[in-house]
Parts: structure tokens; C-alpha cells; sequence
């Protein structure tokens, strides 16, 4: 085969892994989008004087910036800088798994060949996910988030189990592919035909009828979203904070009665010097709660930048900075209002790099100047170590409040539920820093992920699109859309069950790098024998 094929072997598997990531297309694509990088790696395989051997890296390296950046490329409107960035960062690691892929299946043949690939990429986006640095949008797992009816199994495996379902059902395919033309029969892979059709039907099958099946407990509770839909390049500057907050105000006043539970509103909503030690006294917090007599049932939890004050260095925290005659951390903090005088939060945790933190701070220290500043900073807000989640004062109902970029990370999410306890999951978040792109339209399609893995509903606020509701089997019951300023009502059941998912979290991962780690080791031993065995020879 011609270098120019196999580059456009190469360009094809990249371009078929996109369209999941559309509402125009379907996460099946991924099933079958690996097929011509596996056949440009088999083909490397077989022709090693013909080809180069950095094409076993570069061209799957092509595939996947392709597919990148075919499926990312809005980032760049928020920073030119940060799709280079994220681009050539996810590219690498992914080119570096399937390059990992062909080394073993090269050394130790097809049968440990193919195996490891499994590992090796689960082991990858299971490691990425936990890094310091972190952009795992594209976990392949992710791609089914608009095929719903197929993957109600993730309250077993979580979207890690949509990556195994991906990879095993590109190997089956590939095989048989590769037996079909070279014999021009399936009968020497009758086998790998019966696993296919078992991995194809089996869980669909199970998803479809556990899709029109399932039947939430009902156990109601009435909330108000709110999308106050301000530019967020002017929000932190140039809108007043009380001007802001008569937007809000309004809004939340076209909704909200006396049945009302929760009003939801948006990440970082708060924007004007609350500190955690005297929040009673600021101005936003007082109009909240002058609101609130009218509804004394009614609890509003609401995003906002807030701030922590230590007297010395010695109460002062990693991510704090010098401030008067002490020390200060900022953090990007949810908050519950309510009749009640305690005034609960939680603060972010899983912080966007390059945006809300520096990731290894001290040996990147060089980069602080040019880190970007979009309602963050380029040193790192404080965290968070522990989920928590807010309570309500009428019944102990439990609010998860992922925020933002959080509600992309299945295991983290899971982590806020607690076992026995009622709860509902309220993203909140900020995603007007791309404009009308398909970003924002993506991350709202995670929350579904979130609620079919755990089984809890989700209420999302966002101040610039998409807000919505969102049932327990991730159907979306109701949207506010892109650029509007508006709010919706319903009725969501809170739950109490714990999912297969929600109690184990991410183990498929945690078994992909153990088994990863052996093939690695194992090919590397192989290699060494090899090197020594040549060498006395």
C-alpha cells in the first residue's frame, strides 16, 4: 500500500470519530472509526523495510488531531493559544497509547497485541482523567451522550464502559475485516463474528428495555432554573453587581410561588468581594435573602467567586497569596441561601488548567504570564479535597453541585452522592466563553451521562446556554437555548438508590492500568531479551 493511502487511512479514522460529538450525528460511528487506523498499523507491520518506523506514531498522531480538532476547534475562541495547546496535548497521548498498542502486538503478536490496546487506552483516559492536567472531553465514552437509549447500561460501568465498548467492537471488526480479505471468508473467525454480534446486541438490547422500563420513584420537588444570559467578557468588569443581580431577581420572580423548592442559578454568579467570614454583610447576599421572605419554602443555590482570609502563614493554605497584613484564597464556590441563618457552599474542585489554576505550579513557574485570566486567575484558586453537598433545612434532601468542567468527570461526580440519602444533582455553569459553537451544546449532553450513571436527575443552570432539565434516564425534559434570557419550571424525583457505577466509580480504569503496566513491562522485557540475545549473537 502507497504512504498516500495509508495517510488517507489514517485521515478517515479521524474524521469518522467526529461526529458523536454532534447532534447531527451518533456515537455508533465510533464503533466501527478505528478500523482504518487499525489497518494502517497492520499494514506498517507487515512492510517494516518499506516504512519508516516514526510513521507507527505519526500517522495515528494525524487521526487524532484530526479528530481534535474537528470536534474542539471552538476553544480557540476563547483562546487561540488553548486548541494549540489542547490539540497537540491530546494528539500526543493518544497517539502515544495506540503507538504502545503496536510496539506489544509487534513483540508478543496479535493475540497480547490486541488485548493491550484495551488496556492501554482505558489505562490512558483513566490516568488523564486524575491528572493535573486534564482535557478528557473526548473520552470515547463521552460520544454517546446524544444515544441515550443505548447506554443505559453506564449505571454498571459509567463511560468508561461506552471506551471498552468502542475498542473491543473496532478489534472484532478489524479482525474480521482483515480475515474477509485475505481469504475471502469468515469461517476461520467465526468466533470473533458470534463476539461481535453479542457485544453489538446484547447491550443494546438491555439499554432499550431499560430505557422504556425504567420508573422513577416518585418523590417530587419543584425547581426554578434561571439563565440570566450575560456576556461573560463583560460580566466580571463592566455590568454592575447590582445590576446583575436585578436581572436574576426578575427572573427568578416570573417562576418562583409558594410551591417552589430550589431556584438554580449560574457558576461565579456572585461577583463582588464575598468572604466566607462575613457573607451576611454583602450586598448580593442581602437582596438574596429579602427575596427569599416572599418564599420561605424556597432554597437558591447560586455559583459565586468567593473568598477565604488567613491571619498568618501559618493557617495560610498552598494556593493563597499575600494580601494586607496575612494571606487570601479565592475560590469558585456554590452556595445554598435559605430561611435558615447558615449560609452552606462548596467550592470547585476539579479547576480548569490554564484558566482557574496552574498545574505544576513550581515547575511551570515560567508560564504564570501568560496564563489565561477569563473570571479565574492564572495562580490557582483554592479546593476542595472532599465532595459535600448541600442540604436542604426542610428534609435533608442532598444537592450535588458539580460546577461547570466537573460535570465532565463521571467518577467525581459520583463521589458527592451519599448512600440512603434523597438527592438531585445541579450542574451550574459558565459556558458562553466560546460563543455559539458546539462546545456548550456538548457539555450540557455530559450531564445526561451523569444522570443515567448515578440515576439522579439533574437541574442545570447556565448563564449563557444550554440550561435544562434532565430525568434520571438523561432524557432532557426541558431547554433554554443559546443567547436567552429566560427561566424554567418542573418537577424533578430526587433518589435515593446507589447505582453499580455510583459505589465502585471507575474500576474498569483502575483494572486497565494494572493490566496496562504488565503489558508494558512484559514488552519491554521482550525487547530487552531480543536487544541481548542479537547482541551475544
Amino acid at each position: 500500500m502507497s504512504k498516500r493511502n495509508l495517510v488517507l487511512l489514517a485521515l478517515l479514522s479521524g474524521i469518522l470519530l467526529s461526529p458523536a460529538w454532534f447532534t447531527w450525528g451518533s456515537g455508533l460511528f465510533l464503533l466501527f472509526a478505528l478500523v482504518p487506523l487499525l489497518w494502517v498499523e497492520y499494514e506498517l507491520s507487515l512492510n517494516p523495510s518499506k516504512y519508516k518506523k516514526r510513521l507507527f506514531f505519526w500517522l495515528p498522531f494525524l487521526s487524532f488531531a484530526v479528530f481534535n480538532t474537528l470536534t474542539t476547534w471552538w476553544i480557540k475562541n476563547a483562546a487561540f493559544a488553548g486548541i494549540i495547546v489542547a490539540v497537540l496535548l491530546n494528539s500526543t497521548l493518544m497517539s502515544t497509547a495506540f503507538y504502545l498498542f503496536s510496539l506489544t502486538r509487534r513483540k508478543l503478536g496479535d493475540g497480547f497485541g490486541y488485548f493491550s490496546l484495551v488496556f492501554y487506552w482505558i489505562g490512558y483516559e483513566y490516568l488523564y482523567l486524575h491528572g493535573q492536567i486534564s482535557w478528557t472531553w473526548l473520552n470515547f465514552g463521552n460520544g454517546f451522550a446524544h444515544n441515550i437509549r443505548l447506554i443505559q447500561w453506564y449505571e454498571f460501568t459509567g463511560s468508561t464502559g461506552g471506551t471498552l465498548w468502542v475498542l473491543i467492537s473496532n478489534i472484532l471488526l478489524f479482525k474480521l475485516l482483515r480475515a474477509w480479505i485475505s481469504s475471502k471468508s469468515l469461517s476461520k473467525v467465526k468466533a470473533e463474528l458470534v463476539l461481535l454480534l453479542i457485544i453489538l446486541i446484547v447491550p443494546v438490547s438491555y439499554s432499550l428495555i431499560r430505557f422504556y422500563t425504567y420508573k422513577e420513584k416518585v418523590n417530587p420537588y419543584q425547581i426554578v432554573v434561571l439563565q440570566p444570559n450575560i456576556d461573560p467578557y463583560q460580566k466580571f468588569n463592566d455590568i454592575p453587581p447590582d445590576e446583575q443581580m436585578d436581572i436574576l431577581l426578575n427572573l427568578a420572580k416570573e417562576k418562583t410561588d409558594s410551591l417552589t423548592d430550589y431556584i438554580v442559578a449560574p457558576e461565579t454568579y456572585i461577583n463582588d468581594n464575598l468572604w466566607l467570614d462575613d457573607m451576611e454583610s454583602n450586598p448580593s447576599i442581602i437582596r438574596i435573602r429579602q427575596f427569599l421572605k416572599n418564599f420561605p419554602k424556597a432554597k437558591m443555590v447560586i455559583g459565586a467567586t468567593t473568598y477565604k482570609y488567613y491571619p498568618s502563614s501559618k493557617e495560610a493554605s498552598e494556593t493563597s497569596r499575600p494580601f494586607r497584613n496575612g494571606y487570601y484564597d479565592s475560590f469558585n464556590s456554590s452556595l445554598q441561601i435559605d430561611s435558615t441563618s447558615l449560609i452552606q457552599y462548596y467550592h470547585k474542585s476539579q479547576l480548569v488548567v490554564g484558566v482557574e489554576k496552574m498545574p505544576y505550579a513550581h515547575q511551570l513557574r515560567f508560564l504564570q504570564k501568560i496564563m489565561l485570566h477569563l473570571g479565574g486567575t492564572f495562580r490557582s484558586h483554592g479546593i476542595q479535597k472532599e465532595r459535600s453537598c448541600l442540604y436542604s433545612p426542610q428534609d435533608g434532601l442532598s444537592i450535588a453541585t458539580p460546577i461547570c468542567y466537573e460535570s465532565i468527570f463521571g467518577e467525581f461526580v459520583s463521589d458527592y452522592l451519599v448512600p440512603g440519602r434523597e438527592g438531585i444533582i445541579f450542574v451550574i455553569t459558565n459556558d458562553g466563553w466560546w460563543g455559539d459553537t458546539p462546545g456548550y451544546v456538548q457539555h450540557n449532553s455530559f450531564s445526561s451521562l451523569r444522570a443515567i450513571e448515578n440515576r439522579r436527575s439533574v437541574a442545570r443552570s447556565a448563564n449563557t446556554g444550554i440550561s435544562s432539565f434532565i430525568n434520571q434516564k438523561g432524557e432532557v425534559l426541558q431547554t433554554i437555548g443559546w443567547w436567552k434570557r429566560d427561566s424554567i419550571k418542573a418537577t424533578l424525583n430526587a433518589n435515593d438508590k446507589i447505582t453499580f457505577y455510583t459505589r465502585y466509580g471507575d474500576y474498569i480504569g483502575r483494572i486497565s492500568v494494572f493490566f496496562g503496566l504488565f503489558f508494558l513491562l512484559y514488552t519491554l522485557v521482550k525487547i530487552l531479551m531480543t536487544f541481548r540475545f542479537r547482541k551475544k549473537s
